[in-house]
């Protein structure tokens, strides 16, 4: 079961109302996480889109808590363990990113290609109609093979 989490908007408002009580910075395999405690409620600080608990993979990052109007906290690192989190989400959106701008330098270039081929007085332009026969005629021939291979 999901611990139930706090989002940056909502600890924010607490910060402004003054209702933050305790935050502690608690280590974990990967990184850092917030616990935020206020009135008999403590939650974890919650990653922006996932909504999972958000981990610090760094202790220097956690300037964010001052820049949200925390300037004190108290510090747990008996499970923080450096390094061990890895996160295939973001590398696989990394991958699928540099696949997408792959893809879309070689269409880029074959389009490119096809204009310059377009632009070219030497082209040869082969009519609509021979194009048609010509793919009637491999169609049949094709019918004719997958017919005969069904025998």
């Amino acid at each position: 079961m999901t611990a139930e989490t706090i989002d940056h908007s909502t600890l924010s408002r607490l910060v402004e109302a003054g209702a933050v009580e305790v935050v502690h910075v608690v280590g974990r395999p990967g990184g850092w996480s917030v616990v935020i405690r206020y009135g008999k409620a403590e939650r974890p600080l919650a990653a922006q889109r996932s909504r999972q608990v958000r981990v610090f993979k760094r202790m220097d990052t956690l300037s964010y808590l001052k820049d949200v109007g925390i300037s004190k906290f108290d510090v747990d690192a008996v499970d923080y363990a450096p390094g061990t989190a890895s996160r295939p989400d973001r590398a696989a959106a990394l991958r699928r990113t540099h696949e997408a701008a792959e893809y879309d330098t070689w269409f880029r270039e074959q389009v490119e290609e096809a204009i310059r081929e377009a632009d070219d007085p030497n082209t040869v332009w082969i009519p609509h109609e021979v194009v048609e026969e010509e793919m009637a005629r491999q169609r049949a021939e094709l019918l004719a093979r997958l017919k005969g291979e069904a025998k």
